[in-house]
């Protein structure tokens, strides 16, 4: 289902096919919580060049479970003719309002609208996902905080084995959806080595790296992007969670990383933060008032050749629900249009000299800020 294209000194691009389609690698995927990419429609998302998407099973299992199982998937759900992954969404009940307890069965949580314990197993996760019928389906892993003690990273790494396990076991074979582990070990590299090994011997269609990027030094997480990468199966697709800056995408990549999804252009979209190839610009400062120049000179966005800055920084400054949809989509397509170019650049051997480049000049507008 994976097939690797070119490498050039660990960065890779490949294909993976899965049951809606091929991914062209390396790839970034738009996070869709709810169902939705926030603020645009499926044709904007498309025009962005985005034909993957990441929903979260535990927030559509609590919120339109039956509604979908009653479209006949996710897809149907959503009209959505590309590609879907689904997370577990174990992350985001110990991350988030829920009042939960991690257990050896699962984790226990209590209903917001009406208070009822409940709990979140391995093989609810996996049924829950073999109903959404997603592409890609996530293991119910534990990620322990960055600030947790070697005791609970342990526990944690150890139950993330136990769980994938359960979850392979209850996995429906019978559908074309294919099943991606989670590797935990905080930022102990003995521990990864651990729980890489351990899951790779229970044979996934795919590997993520879990537990990074959750408020760890960033120096830190790339020491253990650099360490855990490497021994992942060079044959299998291998997939970062929760990383979209331009200066962390450049980096995993040259490790080897194959996938990836981030909240992060749209999140900084909604706060008026504009992604540039070297820059993030806040756009309601006072300077952007009359510039008549696009947000990115070269972009073929809808944005960028329709709108000005000084048109963004109006709708923001008033308010206007458009000024989120529209940052939204120069933010992803910017995004796409950087994995693009990457995808060629390793292909024909000048991913080293591209990456160079863009950290070059980011470091350079970086020191020349006020």
């Amino acid at each position: 289902m994976f097939k690797l294209i070119a490498e050039e000194n660990g960065a890779r691009t490949g294909e993976l096919k899965t049951a809606h389609g091929t991914i062209r690698t390396p790839a970034f995927i738009p996070v869709a919580t709810k169902a939705t990419v926030k603020t645009l429609n499926n044709e904007e998302l498309i025009e962005t060049r985005t034909d993957t998407i990441i929903a979260n099973a535990f927030h559509l299992y609590i919120t339109a479970f039956e509604a979908i199982r009653r479209a006949g998937g996710l897809h149907n759900f959503m009209n959505w003719k590309e590609k879907i992954f689904t997370d577990s969404g174990g992350f985001q009940i110990i991350r988030k309002d829920f009042r939960f307890k991690i257990t050896e069965n699962g984790i226990e949580y209590r209903d917001l609208k009406n208070g009822r314990k409940e709990t979140y197993t391995p093989e609810l996760c996996m049924k829950i996902q073999n109903e959404l019928d997603s592409d890609v389906a996530m293991v119910l892993d534990h990620c322990p905080p960055h600030n947790a003690t070697r005791e609970e990273i342990i526990e944690a790494t150890n139950r993330t084995t136990r769980w994938a396990e359960r979850s392979k076991e209850a996995h429906n074979p019978g559908r074309k959806q294919q099943l991606f582990a989670i590797i935990q070990g905080g930022t102990d590299p003995k521990l990864r080595e651990k729980n890489t090994h351990e899951l790779t011997k229970i044979e996934f269609d795919g590997y993520a790296i879990g537990g990074l990027s959750i408020g760890e030094p960033k120096e830190l997480m790339q020491q253990t992007l650099n360490h855990t990468t490497p021994l992942l199966p060079s044959e299998k697709p291998r997939y970062l969670m929760g990383v979209g800056s331009t200066r962390e995408l450049l980096n995993a990549i040259a490790t080897g990383i194959d996938i990836f999804d981030s909240t992060y252009p749209t999140r900084n979209a909604r706060h008026a933060s504009i992604t540039t190839r070297d820059k993030r610009i806040n756009i309601t400062r006072q300077r952007y008032r009359n510039d008549q120049r696009p947000l990115e000179e070269d972009c073929t966005c809808y944005t960028c050749q329709h709108h000005t800055r000084a048109y963004l920084h109006h709708l923001f400054k008033q308010k206007e629900p458009l000024a989120q949809r529209l940052a939204t989509i120069h933010n992803i397509h910017h995004t796409q249009r950087l994995m693009h170019e990457i995808q060629t650049a390793i292909e024909e051997g000048w991913f080293q000299k591209l990456r160079e480049e863009i950290l070059q000049e980011e470091l350079r507008n970086t020191s020349r800020r006020p």
